[in-house]
């Protein structure tokens, strides 16, 4: 058994507005981990997206992967860890989602789990509590799925999706927990069968790869948007000069703070410096869909194969 591993997981894009838990999106942001059998715990932070004050014990990927380990009744030997993210924390990015995936490769890898791309699935989505931005960690593109009571996923893999997404990220937080607070407990009959035909729409349009019509269903949610939007920094500035800037559609990234353009790519490059001057106060960043998903390199004499 190697001693040493690269694991790299993508971030992810969820919802893409009506696919509310079940539509995510993964894209070229990246989780990335160095991990070195070792005699005692340790786990490095490297870059700034990532706190440096977490105990180990404390620490999602090692619970998770501890976790994880005594599913199939494994004990975790220690690693060390190095940790480099280009994911911001609870902003809508998949970040907590690309660690448990992380964690669940680790425990794999250290543990020789032999787990396939199912059990990797259903684990993440089950600890997740969903299947959106897990599955786009673990598949790569875009994937439609849905977890049954006993947590099984079933998705549908889209590839090659040819735009361009671009994500504004404000300098807020806002985790999940507090997003899902706002929505409603119910609704009307009439209204969500409006609401789940745009989501059907949504995922058709998305497998027919129909870039206009992924847009405009893009914005047409009613599951969560109208209800969070008043929490989102710029929200309908945003959407609005996206639109006369050439984008397709507008949407929440997941619960958001952040907000994600789908758009033509030949005017990805101006639409970012456009969206820069509009609005300063954000990140802005033009990404495109990562194609690989969750990937392994092994590391023998400090040489990567």
């Amino acid at each position: 058994m190697s001693k040493k591993w690269q694991i790299i997981v993508p971030g992810s894009t969820a919802n893409l507005g009506p696919g509310f838990d079940s539509i995510g999106l993964s894209l070229n942001l990246y989780l990335d981990l160095t991990v070195t059998l070792t005699d005692q715990w340790e786990i490095i932070h490297l870059s700034d997206h990532l706190p440096h004050d977490i105990v180990i014990e404390e620490h999602l990927i090692y619970n998770i992967a501890k976790e994880t380990a005594a599913r199939f009744d494994k004990q975790l030997p220690p690693c060390r860890i190095e940790m480099r993210s280009e994911l911001p924390y609870a902003r809508g990015l998949g970040s907590s989602a690309a660690a448990i995936v992380a964690a669940i490769e680790l425990a794999n890898l250290i543990c020789d789990l032999n787990l396939t791309t199912q059990d990797k699935l259903n684990i993440s989505s089950q600890i997740e509590g969903h299947p959106d931005n897990a599955t786009a960690s673990v598949l790569g593109g875009l994937t439609i799925s849905q977890m049954d009571e006993q947590g099984v996923v079933d998705t549908i893999h889209v590839k090659d999706l040819d735009a361009s997404f671009v994500v504004f990220i404000p300098a807020v937080e806002l985790k999940t927990s507090v997003a899902r607070k706002v929505l409603p407990e119910q609704f009307e009959r009439g209204y969500a069968v409006r609401a789940s035909a745009n989501a059907n729409m949504l995922a058709a349009s998305l497998i027919s790869k129909d870039y206009t019509r992924i847009g405009r269903y893009m914005e047409s949610d009613l599951f969560h948007e109208p209800f969070r939007s008043k929490l989102i920094p710029y929200f309908d500035e945003i959407h609005l000069a996206a639109k006369e800037a050439g984008a397709f559609g507008t949407a929440l990234s997941g619960a958001g703070p952040t907000v994600i353009s789908i758009l033509p790519n030949e005017i990805a490059e101006q639409f970012v410096l456009t969206m820069k001057k509009r609005f300063p106060t954000h990140e802005i960043l033009l990404t495109q869909p990562d194609s690989r998903g969750i990937y392994v390199k092994e590391v023998l004499n400090d040489v990567l194969t």
